[in-house]
């Protein structure tokens, strides 16, 4: 695999996620967007309920959710899809580009795109709300990556399964939205009924608000073994059926 053709098929992929406005829109924008609106409803005075913090302290973290989750399980699964269905990945199959290049250049460009919506929206953050941060910036970015190729695996199922590109969009969302409501990366979990606290400790994305909102503030990733654990196995798993399933044609 050459380093040279891995990073211009990245860039490559990279530029093609831009044009699509759609998911530019709400891998960039949906987040920063969400952030100022219920910034102006609640504000960011700190709360007993939230443990002392802000609601934007709490909500920035968590919002990284909803970027990963739409990486993840609407814009790869539907590009994915749309390539296919194109014959697009059958002639990357006939070309001298390795299928291992052409996988790592995609979960690259997703991460990518996926880590300059993280920026954008902690910029946002800290200039209007002046959020707190008392983690570590390495570690806050090695629990982002988990969690992105965790939901990246994940949306690799959902194309690897999907016979078209509508069908891939609709599972997608169908899978993305709930869960966005309901594991806490729109409204904070303590504020959530407990049932909905229940249903949520189900769901793949719980898992991954709370060890961002964990990591934000600096606790210890011995404390966070657990989400750690989930997201990994999640990873593994749906890599492995991935692997086993997916269709270039």
């Amino acid at each position: 695999m050459s380093v040279r053709g891995l990073s211009l098929f990245t860039w490559t992929q990279a530029k093609l996620y831009v044009r699509e406005p759609i998911a530019t829109f709400f891998t960039m924008f949906f987040a920063p967007l969400m952030l100022v609106l219920f910034g102006l409803i609640y504000g960011n005075e700190p709360s007993e309920v939230l443990g002392g913090r802000g609601s934007m302290d709490v909500t920035v973290p968590a919002y990284l959710g909803i970027i990963i989750v739409t990486v993840g399980l609407i814009g790869l699964p539907i590009q994915t899809s749309v390539n296919r269905e194109l014959g697009i990945l059958r002639r990357y199959r006939v070309t001298p580009l390795r299928p291992l290049t052409y996988i790592v250049a995609d979960v690259t460009s997703y991460w990518v795109m996926a880590l300059a919506g993280m920026v954008l929206l902690v910029v946002v953050a800290k200039l209007a709300y002046d959020v707190r941060f008392e983690g570590d910036i390495l570690s806050v970015l090695v629990g982002f990556t988990l969690c992105t190729l965790s939901f990246l695996a994940i949306g690799f199922v959902i194309a690897s399964f999907a016979p078209s590109a509508r069908v891939a969009q609709t599972v997608g969302m169908v899978i993305a939205y709930p869960m966005m409501f309901l594991c806490g990366a729109t409204i904070p979990l303590e504020l959530l009924p407990s049932s909905v606290q229940q249903i949520a400790a189900f769901l793949p994305l719980t898992y991954v608000v709370k060890l961002m909102r964990g990591l934000w503030v600096g606790e210890p990733w011995s404390a966070l073994w657990l989400e750690v654990t989930v997201l990994t196995a999640v990873l593994v798993g749906c890599g492995l059926v991935s692997a086993r399933f997916f269709r270039w044609e």
